[in-house]
């Protein structure tokens, strides 16, 4: 998976303005528009000691006709304040974080590249009270931002099959963490995943504790042939994605039948001798995979390449999102 040619990498570089509000005294103050500029921050603050820190990550479309349109904002909002909830942190109120993006949106709307582009929007929530003797309290103090970052295909030079490690020994978070989208999870990945890549030349690592198909790194998982959709049912291990959502209300819509629930790496292996496998995610929308690597032995899926229902499956929502398709489900919010 790579970057538009000649266009720098998913994330690098930000519009000229951000959005902050902060908490304290147990209150939210009235967010502001700010040049994007270094945070000044106590070494002592809660977030670079005990990781009291969450975000979110979703995308603006500009249509043909020029206007913007957010993809699913309300559900990425919710599913932050879920995360300050089990993080203990201040939660943001949903309206004035919707503000937040919009502002950024405004004042930046020339930076919103036409399709197959996006504007990423990235709220971040950190603990900001100073205390290093806080290991057992949670920040009383806490700052949101919303960062924006003009992103393009994300598959420019074409789709190319992925190859995934499948790792039936370690998780990528514990337990109750999962569903949290917060940094430490991530990290805890990176490890796993660097070392994956360095022994097998794979792209991600697909966790599957005791057996049990989970998630990537950084993209939930779904088995697919025509007609049928396989993915884990929802817990508090992995993240609910909302791509994830997604793309599921589409198969569903289209006579697929959905199955959510838990299989193991035996079953999975099965259907791709067949079918197809993905991973779905915001930056790439739906990705295929080519090979699974297992214990040693290389397992292709189906032919080897991007499958044809997991193109079709991604071609469907990438129209809803750039406006080509109409929006029945009300997923995308004019700003």
């Amino acid at each position: 998976m790579t970057a538009s040619v000649n266009k720098p990498a998913f994330g690098t570089v930000l519009v000229s303005h951000m959005a902050v509000a902060t908490y304290r005294d147990g209150r939210w103050g009235g967010s502001e528009l700010k040049p994007v500029a270094p945070l000044e921050l106590s070494p002592a603050a809660h977030v670079l000691h005990y990781a009291s820190t969450c975000f979110e990550g979703f995308k603006a479309f500009r249509h043909a006709d020029g206007s913007v349109h957010v993809f699913r904002m309300q559900q990425h909002i919710e599913r932050m304040r879920q995360s300050a909830r089990q993080l203990v942190l201040p939660e943001p109120d949903a309206a004035q974080l919707a503000g937040m993006v919009r502002s950024v949106i405004d004042r930046c709307r020339d930076a919103v590249p036409e399709a197959p582009g996006a504007l990423y929007l990235r709220p971040l929530l950190i603990g900001t009270s100073a205390n290093i003797g806080a290991a057992a309290t949670p920040s009383a103090e806490a700052t949101l931002l919303v960062l924006a970052s003009p992103v393009w295909d994300y598959f420019a030079g074409g789709m190319k099959p992925l190859r995934i490690l499948v790792d039936d020994q370690n998780t990528r978070s514990t337990a109750q963490m999962g569903v949290v989208k917060t940094g430490g999870n991530y990290a805890a990945a990176l490890g796993p995943t660097l070392a994956a890549r360095a022994k097998f030349q794979v792209d991600q690592v697909l966790f599957c504790p005791g057996g049990e198909v989970q998630e990537t790194g950084a993209a939930n998982f779904l088995l697919l042939r025509e007609g049928a959709l396989l993915t884990r049912s929802l817990d508090g291990t992995f993240l609910h994605g909302v791509t994830r959502d997604s793309l599921l209300v589409l198969a569903r819509a289209a006579g697929f039948t959905v199955s959510e629930r838990v299989f193991d790496v035996t079953e999975m292996l099965d259907w791709v001798r067949s079918g197809e496998a993905a991973l779905s995610g915001t930056a790439a929308v739906l990705a295929g995979v080519g090979t699974l690597v297992y214990r040693g032995a290389e397992h292709r899926v189906g032919g080897g390449d991007v499958g044809p229902v997991t193109r079709s499956l991604r071609a469907e929502l990438v129209a809803i999102q750039q406006g080509t398709s109409p929006d029945r489900h009300g997923w995308l919010t004019r700003v």
